[in-house]
């Protein structure tokens, strides 16, 4: 009985969760489309990323947003599910572009909402893209720009946190701006890979203390393997790079 209640349960939720989640898309997209201006516009949408994480009875919680630096930075977090985006859309300040694979830019609704938002796309399937895009987010960010990266670059099934690529720090380290490691916690149990419906519960975000290139010889190696470190060290996952 208590099996197929939450079956039963859970098909309920379904119901609900995804046409409302769908509902919220159209309407974040049509406010994208009639704002003007990004800093109305990233408001806008993360208002409504935190409106749907509460519709989708998904709890967030955000600590440290005071260890954030007043100007340009480079954000990276470890990356395990759809629901990453939105929860760091929602946590962070509107200042924010966040670095998106290439292939998102195609997607309906959702590729023309990022567009407006002034996500920053990458291109990763050939290595002339990968500089290109390179050098773009390193422009980006010395002139001021601050940056959202999920340097592992893609998630699975099997949890754990995977290798990260090098290019959130080369930025960093080439523009000059600190690295904040932040953590997310609670989103692949939200939303596994291959879930369709999310569920209810708590993520929590918690933002590290930034970690100036000057203090590690202004290396992009440096950076990177200090701040998979520290997450590497509080994320509730195994770290698969370990024997």
């Amino acid at each position: 009985m208590s099996r197929f209640g939450s079956g039963l349960l859970r098909f309920i939720y379904g119901l609900y969760a995804l046409p409302v989640f769908a509902a919220l898309l159209v309407a974040a997209t049509l406010t994208a489309l009639l704002l003007p201006g990004l800093e109305l516009r990233r408001r806008a949408t993360r208002f409504f990323a935190r409106l749907g994480l509460a519709a989708l009875l998904i709890r967030l919680r955000v600590s440290g947003l005071s260890r954030l630096p007043g100007g340009s930075c480079v954000v990276v977090a470890n990356h395990a599910s759809y629901l990453d985006g939105i929860v760091m859309k929602a946590a962070l300040p509107p200042r924010f572009s966040f670095v998106i694979k290439q292939e998102a830019r195609a997607a309906p609704l959702l590729g023309f909402l990022l567009r407006r938002i002034g996500s920053e796309f990458v291109d990763r399937s050939s290595q002339g893209g990968r500089q290109r895009d390179a050098r773009r987010m390193m422009r980006r960010a010395a002139e001021g720009h601050s940056l959202v990266f999920f340097p592992e670059g893609t998630f699975a099934t099997e949890a754990g946190l995977r290798r990260f690529h090098t290019g959130a720090f080369a930025t960093a380290a080439w523009a000059g701006v600190p690295v904040v490691p932040s953590i997310i916690h609670g989103a692949r149990r939200a939303l596994p890979n291959r879930a369709v419906v999310p569920r209810p519960g708590v993520i929590t975000v918690e933002v590290l203390g930034p970690l100036a290139p000057a203090d590690h010889g202004a290396s992009a190696q440096a950076l990177r393997d200090e701040a998979r470190r520290q997450i590497a060290e509080r994320l509730e996952e195994p770290d698969l790079l370990q024997p």
